[in-house]
């Protein structure tokens, strides 16, 4: 049998454990809880993900990214689309939403793209897999084989932008996308490669044959194994491995992945022997063209002429790139309609209550997909202008004093401090622009997003030794924060809520 059925839990039977029975993963816990497959090239990777597809085909969506297109073969016998993903990115966000509309399991088949199209592709069908109505949260497996090339810890061949798009992407699937339903299995050769952000949100492991000192040590680190055991990865077989996790095994247990019934693409060439023939006639079968070799057309070169210095510098200063052409045209909008769009779009994103938690680079990814879904293009917003308006959003400010010179000045002077501490800087600017008391601990560790007081303190005390705000206690002992280049300050407030104090005092006592 394939699959175990007992009561709510669907067992798929990933092979054999070194005792005989057989080793199953919990389907339900895998959707909740997700995968992390990691060994060298050759270990068996791609033939596990291959079983894990194949045993869970009749139950359960999937969306398998394929960077090499290993994984076309399920079509013919599993019935997945696969999708070409030289379409366009525009074309690939249509299609991940209709693939969740009507439940349609799918390959993204990404060879014939380079690497910078590779990251781009899977950002845009990422994005519409994870940007789709709620009615459509249906679970689904999103399978990303050799994951490194997605969310790598650094930029290599691709672009900058490039890389960040498709990090942002995979950050989404694996921090956020169990409640839309998507469950993240990502299968990398080397951990040491993978954004660490994405790989510690998998609670499921399954570790191959690895030889490098430093993906053995953190092998063992996910597995709760001892540094001295992780020379074990050394002696694993092809097909061999270390399972740990709420869907698999509460202890490390070993085991050997089964057969599979598809064909694979991705399998290293079978060894041939040579043909049998004298060096004079392999000479010629190199060096004399056959009977039916088409000729070879070579254009003869030209002598390239070369400007001079000045001249290539001034066709720099003045060359203007061609406008891209958008799929679908962009709706019209007035500047005031485009930046009322635009505010709304950021007042969505902290309306999740995720959102503090999450990086602003993901953020910014997230605002430039909700554009776009509105054919506003990229909102005409760089990336450093969108952290000013992320963090004006966040500090709350009504119209008033929105439209008020001192908050101009606040917004400037917040530009001398961290990006991080901007949006708490601009907050309590708020306050003491408004005349309200001064804000609590417990209240200033909302805004920043932590859940210690104590840390809120340390913040306040760093902003004021950059000269920005001071802060000071009236005759009653209530805090006051003052902005000294603003020329406001906070009315009286307690620094912790009302009665904690006291609690506190009295529970010592």
């Amino acid at each position: 049998m394939p699959t175990r059925t007992n009561f709510m839990t669907t067992g798929i039977d990933m092979g054999q454990t070194p005792g005989g029975p057989s080793a199953f993963m919990d389907l339900a816990e895998l959707l909740a809880t997700r995968l992390l497959v990691q060994g060298n090239s050759g270990s068996g990777k791609s033939h596990l993900l291959r079983r894990l597809l194949e045993q869970s085909a009749p139950l359960v969506q999937q969306a398998v990214i394929d960077p090499e297109g290993d994984f076309v073969s399920l079509a013919d016998q599993f019935g997945h689309v696969v999708i070409d993903a030289t379409c366009g990115e525009a074309d690939l966000q249509r299609i991940a939403l209709r693939v969740r509309q009507h439940r349609v399991s799918v390959v993204l088949n990404l060879e014939e793209l380079d690497q910078d199209e590779q990251l781009r592709a899977t950002a845009a069908f990422l994005g519409g897999l994870f940007d789709v109505d709620r009615s459509l949260w249906y679970p689904m497996l999103v399978v990303v084989d050799e994951a490194q090339l997605f969310a790598p810890v650094m930029a290599g061949e691709a672009s900058e932008e490039a890389r960040r798009l498709s990090l942002g992407a995979m950050t989404n699937l694996m921090c956020r996308g169990r409640k839309r339903g998507l469950a993240g299995v990502i299968a990398t050769q080397r951990l040491a490669k993978l954004a660490k952000n994405v790989a510690a949100e998998a609670s499921n492991f399954l570790m191959g044959r690895t030889f490098l000192d430093i993906d053995m040590a953190r092998a063992a680190d996910l597995l709760g194994m001892d540094r001295r055991q992780a020379e074990m990865f050394r002696d694993l077989e092809r097909g061999q491995f270390v399972g740990l996790g709420p869907a698999l095994s509460k202890r490390p247990l070993r085991i050997v992945i089964g057969s599979v019934s598809s064909s694979d693409r991705g399998g290293a060439p079978k060894l041939l022997p040579l043909p049998e023939q004298l060096p004079e006639d392999a000479s010629k079968l190199i060096f004399t063209p056959g009977e039916n070799e088409p000729a070879l057309v070579t254009a003869p070169r030209a002598a390239r002429p070369r400007a001079a210095a000045g001249e290539v510098f001034r066709q720099l200063e003045a060359y203007t790139p061609a406008p891209m052409a958008d799929v679908e045209p962009e709706v019209p909008l007035s500047p005031e309609e485009r930046e009322a769009a635009m505010a709304e779009i950021l007042q969505e994103l902290l309306a999740d209550p995720e959102s503090r938690a999450r990086p602003n680079a993901v953020l910014y990814q997230d605002f430039t997909v909700r554009c776009r879904m509105r054919r506003m293009g990229r909102g005409e917003i760089s990336p450093d202008d969108f952290r000013r308006r992320l963090a004006v959003a966040r500090a709350g400010a009504t119209e008033d004093i929105l439209a008020s010179d001192v908050w101009d000045n606040a917004v400037a002077s917040s530009a001398a401090l961290p990006e991080d501490l901007q949006g708490l800087f601009l907050f309590i600017a708020r306050t003491a622009i408004a005349g309200a008391p001064c804000p609590s601990d417990a209240e200033l560790a909302e805004v920043y997003g932590t859940q210690s007081p104590s840390r809120v303190r340390r913040l306040l005390d760093y902003i004021e030794e950059r000269g920005v705000l001071v802060c000071h206690t009236d005759f009653r002992g209530q805090r006051v924060l003052a902005l000294p280049s603003l020329g406001v300050e906070t009315a009286p407030g307690y620094a912790q809520r009302p009665g904690l104090g006291r609690a506190a005092g009295m529970k010592s006592a």
